[in-house]
């Protein structure tokens, strides 16, 4: 029964993540209800959902946004150490604090979607200096090492503030560096201890098969559906995760 439901959680993870994001809204509280610790799961249910993050680069990769020379380089090293810094984090913390913080984190990981509209049209025009910028990825990408809920709304509306180029440039950027950094965090995820194999092997397969799924939804289902469905999810999984802790 308890790889039904990592399968299924899965399956619809990898659906939200390919039609509009919050795949780990279902990941998260799928392992913490078969019995895995909050953190574990965090790390688990991340690597299984990575190989989504690097089709997802792939697929855009002629789109991605190159405003300078060897600014590519410089923005994945960026992600890559607050990544790094992110997941040793994650290690270094207590499993009592992150099972404590783990429904705040999905709380405002939820709340980022609901409000996503709103920051991305705050974010048009309000231009960040080179300096604020590289400070606010390295946030975003501790974070996301940290936690990946939210991450991917986070950068959009960072890359709308701070770089120039159309929605698919930054979406390809935002792919790429979503990728680097959840690669990195997802090494350091295992060399702690903090993966448990045969969940994220189950859970890879329903999140594979889940994305082409939900791929062809997002040509049918509106934007603002897909975005209510993400959210009652996530307050769901939010109000669940309190009763656990």
């Amino acid at each position: 029964m308890s790889d039904l439901l990592l399968l299924a959680a899965a399956f619809g993870a990898g659906m939200l993540n390919a039609a509009a994001g919050g795949g780990s809204f279902l990941t998260l509280p799928a392992l913490v209800a078969v019995g895995m610790p909050a953190a574990v799961a965090n790390a688990t249910g991340t690597l299984a959902l990575l190989p989504g993050y690097l089709t997802g680069a792939w697929a855009l990769r002629r789109d991605i946004a190159q405003p300078a020379p060897g600014s590519l380089a410089a923005l994945s090293g960026i992600a890559l150490a607050g990544g790094i810094v992110g997941a040793l984090l994650l290690l270094w913390t207590s499993g009592g604090v992150f099972r404590s913080a783990a429904p705040w984190l999905l709380l405002f990981a939820t709340a980022l979607f609901l409000f996503a509209p709103l920051m991305l049209r705050t974010a048009r025009g309000r231009m960040l200096s080179p300096g604020a910028a590289a400070a606010g990825l390295f946030g975003v990408s501790l974070y996301g090492g940290y936690f990946n809920g939210g991450m991917g709304i986070m950068l959009l509306a960072l890359f709308g503030m701070s770089r120039s180029g159309g929605f698919s440039a930054i979406n390809g950027l935002k792919n790429l560096l979503s990728g680097v950094l959840t690669v990195v965090a997802a090494v350091v995820y295992v060399a702690g201890g903090l993966v448990e194999w045969r969940e994220a092997g189950v859970m890879a397969v329903g999140a594979t098969v889940g994305g082409f799924a939900g791929a062809r939804l997002a040509r049918r289902v509106p934007v603002a559906a897909m975005r209510a469905i993400v959210v009652l999810v996530g307050v769901s999984m939010s109000v669940f995760m309190f009763l656990k802790t």
